[in-house]
C-alpha cells in the first residue's frame, strides 16, 4: 500500500461560470480503521482562495503551516492579495525543494483571481509538477472513481447552485465506492462576493 493512501481521503475542485468549487470528505482514518469524521482537508488561504491537501495527514498539516507562513510573507512584502496561479507556483516550489525526501501530499488549489475574478484550479504531484486543467481536478485514494463520476456529470459554465449539485453528487457517489474515504463531506462554492460552505451527509458505514 502506498503511504499516500495510509489515511485515505477524497478531494475534488471544479470550475463553474464565474465561480469555483472545492469539496472533500471528512474521514480521518488509519488504513481501514476510522478515527474521526470531522477532519479538515481544505484550508482557507484568502477571501477567494482555498487549498485542498489529500495524502498523509501529518504531512498535510506541516505543508499547510509552511504555506501559511510563506503566504503571509508574500502578502506583507507585495501589499496585495496573491493570485491563485502564483500560489500554485509557491506550493510547487515548496514541494520541489523537498524532492529527495518529499511530503506525501498532492495539493490542490481552487480560487478566483483577486482582480478579474477568473476561476482557477490546479493540482500537483508529490514533487510539485503543476497540472492546470479547464474543468476539474481530483485527488486522494478515490481519484479513479472521482474521474469516472466527473467525466459523467461535469458540464462547462455551471451556475453556482448547479455546480454545488454536480460536485456533491460526484464526491458522494465516488466515496461510496472507496472504503478509505467518505463519512460526510464539505463543499465550498467560491463566488465574487461570497463563499458558501455546506456540509453534505453521506453513508456512515
Amino acid at each position: 500500500m502506498s503511504i499516500t493512501s495510509y489515511n485515505g481521503g477524497a478531494i475534488i475542485a471544479m470550475k463553474g461560470k464565474n465561480c469555483v468549487a472545492i469539496a472533500s470528505d471528512r474521514r480521518f482514518g488509519i488504513q481501514a480503521q476510522t478515527i474521526s469524521c470531522d477532519f479538515q482537508k481544505i484550508y482557507e488561504m484568502g477571501p477567494h482562495l482555498y487549498l485542498g491537501l489529500p495524502g498523509l495527514a501529518t504531512d498535510s498539516q506541516t505543508v499547510m503551516e509552511r504555506l501559511r507562513f510563506r503566504l503571509n510573507l508574500y502578502e506583507l512584502k507585495e501589499n496585495r492579495r496573491i493570485h491563485p496561479k502564483t500560489f500554485g507556483s509557491m506550493i510547487s516550489n515548496l514541494l520541489y525543494e523537498r524532492r529527495f525526501g518529499p511530503y506525501f501530499v498532492e495539493p490542490m488549489v481552487a480560487g478566483l483571481d483577486p482582480e478579474t475574478y477568473e476561476p482557477f484550479i490546479c493540482n500537483m504531484d508529490l514533487i510539485g509538477c503543476l497540472n492546470v486543467p479547464e474543468d476539474f481536478v481530483v485527488g486522494g485514494t478515490t481519484s479513479e472513481q472521482l474521474y469516472g463520476m466527473c467525466e459523467a456529470v461535469y458540464e462547462p459554465d455551471l451556475e453556482p447552485d448547479d455546480l454545488f449539485e454536480t460536485i456533491s453528487q460526484a464526491l458522494v457517489n465516488a466515496c461510496d465506492r472507496d472504503a478509505l474515504s467518505g463519512w460526510g463531506a464539505v463543499v465550498h462554492i467560491i463566488e465574487k462576493d461570497k463563499v458558501t460552505t455546506r456540509t453534505v451527509k453521506t453513508r456512515m458505514d
